[in-house]
């Protein structure tokens, strides 16, 4: 199985990342979006890996409306904070943080970029739903 777009990170930072307090603003951005979708979009997320869809298409929805990036920014960022808050409660996954970018660990070495994917989404060229397939299916031995 292929990696989903870029936002797949080799392990070599990995040592550079500290936690707890990598956690601490990712969660945060995530229960943001949470909050703001409920009370702006009528949209409940769940923090479940079908509710990605839905961030999908709020990202798709907002690409198709023309909506300038800086503009969304900070939604995006959130979507993706989200994302990787999904692939942390479903594999025990811990947040990184290096130079100001923040990436998720999953229990098998990997990290991932959900905030970058979220971006990309937005480009028309990612998809969160997907990242979070990627990053939470067993690796094959060896590989």
């Amino acid at each position: 199985m292929t990696t989903y777009g870029t936002s797949y990170v080799t392990t070599g930072t990995a040592q550079q990342g500290t936690r707890p307090h990598a956690a601490t603003r990712p969660v945060r951005w995530a229960a943001d979006v949470v909050t703001a979708m409920r009370e702006g979009a009528r949209l409940r997320l769940d923090y479940s890996a079908q509710s990605l869809w839905r961030v999908d298409r709020m990202i798709e929805e907002l690409r198709r409306e023309g909506t300038p990036k800086p503009a969304v920014e900070g939604v995006l960022r959130g979507f993706g904070a989200y994302a990787g808050e999904v692939i942390a409660r479903q594999t025990g996954a811990e947040w990184w943080a290096t130079g100001g970018d923040h990436w998720v660990r999953t229990p098998d070495g990997r990290l991932w970029d959900p905030i970058d994917e979220a971006r990309r989404c937005f480009a028309g060229q990612g998809s969160l739903r997907l990242l979070c397939r990627d990053a939470t299916a067993p690796t094959s031995a060896g590989g």
